[in-house]
């Protein structure tokens, strides 16, 4: 049963013959004191809430409803239909546990596409299972190009099929290299859309000048330069999905003119007064902590709550180490296609040896080193050393680098080595595994150089 409050008649009967319509069993309620006893008397699977009962037009009639539903279930999706005189308060009220806002005059498409995503997520066909499997996700979806069987990443992969089919916004966190285009792609590829177009934006590499221009489109002669007609990435993407790549660096004014497509899923091209309608699936990704970015005002807290309906949050790949053996092979396995290597491995204690390395630049950084070593070393099979040499000849620009030069190979062995003991906090037997050497030629390395240690094992 779907509940939906509103104190005009008008938006009640339009509601609920709308909703009928597609099937659903509806109730109304022109009231609080109405909407709680329906809700006490059976737990809406949905409610579809205006945010005044009465003359008074704060919102704050609606805000006091919400939190009293919330007391009664936490679990009921709920839609907050208002105005965008009232956005301040539909933002409190999805901080307040409300799932989604629509404005009016509401577009009766957009309307039944949120009614049907948040039935789907809130009430999907089939009982989660408590663990699922690898070989069950790859039955149920298309996950082939995502690696790994880590239980972190086996749950997400859990979420984001279950999403795949509706329309939710999802917001992908994580650090670079973690694999979020790979994620945002899967969600398009399971989803219903995937027929239609996937397109891909960096938002960081767009100015604020241009962003109009490029996400929209223009016409020609729409400003000086416009010599020829552009089509947006909006109008690209129709019917599919985009994907919003970096978007904790979009400047605030062009984070207004998004919100405003993701809100009305409506945008106009430059030099035409034409309205569009953008019927898109939008995901969007970013490494920065959006959160934090909110509370600077670097990041509108309005499109935050757009965008983030469904948050992922990608482990980095030193959080799921056991996965690095199969990337390896993974990536092996392309390269002597590509290479035309057929007899190409990595021998067992490389691949143990690869599971200890920090990798801060995670999967792709794991996928540039294997792809240089394999080009370099010039082997079929590869072992620590190759693997090594890479890493010395490719020094990270980062405070914690060393410079290649005029440094021998003695100079070279013990930056390595105190890089690693402070890395595993001296460590001996993780440090020793780390460098591919016994204990005994761990210490005779320490004595040698001088290196000050205390066991921490």
């Amino acid at each position: 049963m779907i509940l939906v409050i509103d104190d005009d008649i008008a938006v009640r009967t339009s509601l609920k013959f709308l909703l009928k319509k597609e099937g659903h069993q509806v109730n109304t309620a022109d009231s609080q004191e109405t909407a709680l006893l329906v809700i006490h008397e059976e737990i809406p699977e949905l409610i579809l809430m205006d945010m005044n009962f009465s003359l008074e037009t704060s919102g704050k009639e609606g805000i006091e409803l919400l939190k009293k539903i919330k007391k009664i279930s936490v679990d009921i999706p709920v839609i907050l239909i208002t105005g965008w005189s009232t956005i301040a308060l539909a933002v409190e009220g999805m901080k307040l546990g409300a799932s989604d806002f629509i404005s009016k005059p509401w577009d009766n498409s957009h309307m039944l596409s949120s009614v049907r995503m948040l039935l789907s997520l809130f009430h999907p066909t089939k009982a989660k299972e408590t663990s699922i499997s690898r070989k069950r996700l790859d039955e149920l979806y298309d996950f082939r190009k995502i690696i790994g069987e880590d239980p972190a990443l086996l749950s997400i992969l859990e979420i984001i099929g279950r999403a795949s089919s509706t329309e939710a916004p999802i917001l992908i966190q994580g650090e670079s290299g973690t694999g979020k285009e790979l994620i945002a792609e899967a969600i398009h590829m399971n989803s219903s859309r995937h027929n239609h177009a996937f397109v891909k934006v960096n938002l960081g590499g767009i100015s604020s000048s241009l962003f109009e221009s490029e996400m929209f489109g223009h016409k020609r002669g729409a400003f000086t330069d416009a010599k020829e007609e552009r089509v947006g990435r909006f109008t690209l993407a129709n019917k599919g999905s985009i994907f919003l790549d970096e978007v904790g660096d979009l400047e605030l004014s062009s984070q207004v003119k998004l919100l405003r497509i993701l809100q009305d899923r409506t945008y106009e091209v430059l030099g035409d007064s034409k309205a569009r309608t953008a019927d898109i699936r939008v995901i969007c990704a970013t490494n920065r902590n959006l959160e934090e970015m909110v509370e600077q005002n670097k990041f509108r807290e309005d499109l935050f709550y757009r965008i983030n309906l469904i948050t992922i949050k990608l482990p980095s790949l030193r959080e799921r180490p056991r996965d690095i053996p199969l990337l390896v092979k993974y990536f092996i396995q392309n390269l002597k296609e590509i290479y035309q290597k057929d007899k190409l491995e990595v021998s067992n204690k490389a691949l143990k040896w690869l599971m200890e390395l920090p990798l801060p630049g995670n999967i792709r950084e794991l996928k540039n080193l294997v792809e240089r070593t394999v080009l370099i070393s010039g082997k079929d099979l590869l072992e620590i050393e190759d693997f090594l040499n890479q890493i010395q000849s490719h020094p990270k620009k980062s405070k914690g680098s060393f410079p290649l030069g005029d440094m021998t190979i003695d100079q070279m062995e013990l930056e390595l080595i105190k890089r690693t003991m402070a890395h595993f906090n001296h460590n001996i037997s993780k440090v020793a595994k780390s460098l591919g050497l016994s204990r005994g030629a761990l210490y005779r390395r320490l004595d040698k150089y001088g290196i000050q240690y205390e066991n921490k094992e």
